[in-house]
C-alpha cells in the first residue's frame, strides 16, 4: 500500500495545521498538474480564510521536504505534483494539457547514454512539446 502525501508530510515531521491539511489534500486528489493559484482557489472552496500567502508557505514547505516536486513547461507557471513513481510528461502545446507517461525503452536509451558517456544516470527529468495530429 502507498503511503499517502499527508502521511509522507508527517514522517517528514512537517507540523500539521488545518489548512495545510486541505492543501495537501487538494494536491493529493488533482488530476492535473496545478500551479499556486489554482491550488488556492481549489482551498478556499473548502476553507474561505486560507490565504494566498498560506498557500505559497505550504507549497515550498512541502516542495522542501521533498514530498512535492516542481514542473516548468515554459509556459511561465511553476506547477506541482506529488513525488512518487518516475514518469515524463508530453505537454500539448494548443491546450496545455499534461499527459504523463512512462515508457521502458526510453528509460533503458537514457541510461544507455549517460553510460556510453562515461556516466551513472542518478537523476533526469523529461518533458515533450507537441501538439495532436489532425
Amino acid at each position: 500500500m502507498s503511503e499517502t502525501l499527508l502521511e509522507k508530510c508527517l514522517s517528514q515531521n512537517i507540523r500539521m495545521t488545518s489548512q495545510r491539511q486541505i492543501i495537501i489534500k487538494v494536491i493529493e486528489e488533482s488530476e492535473d498538474h496545478p500551479d499556486v493559484d489554482l491550488m488556492y482557489r481549489r482551498s478556499v472552496e473548502i476553507d474561505d480564510t486560507i490565504s494566498i500567502a498560506t498557500v505559497y508557505r505550504t507549497v515550498k514547505l512541502l516542495e522542501e521536504a521533498g514530498v512535492i516536486e516542481r514542473l516548468e513547461f515554459g509556459d511561465g507557471r511553476a506547477r506541482y505534483e506529488e513525488s512518487g513513481e518516475h514518469h515524463e510528461h508530453l505537454v500539448d502545446v494548443e491546450t496545455g494539457e499534461v499527459i504523463e507517461f512512462y515508457h521502458e525503452a526510453l528509460e533503458e536509451m537514457k541510461r544507455k547514454v549517460a553510460e556510453e558517456m562515461g556516466y551513472e544516470l542518478v537523476d533526469h527529468r523529461l518533458e515533450l512539446f507537441g501538439r495532436k495530429k489532425k
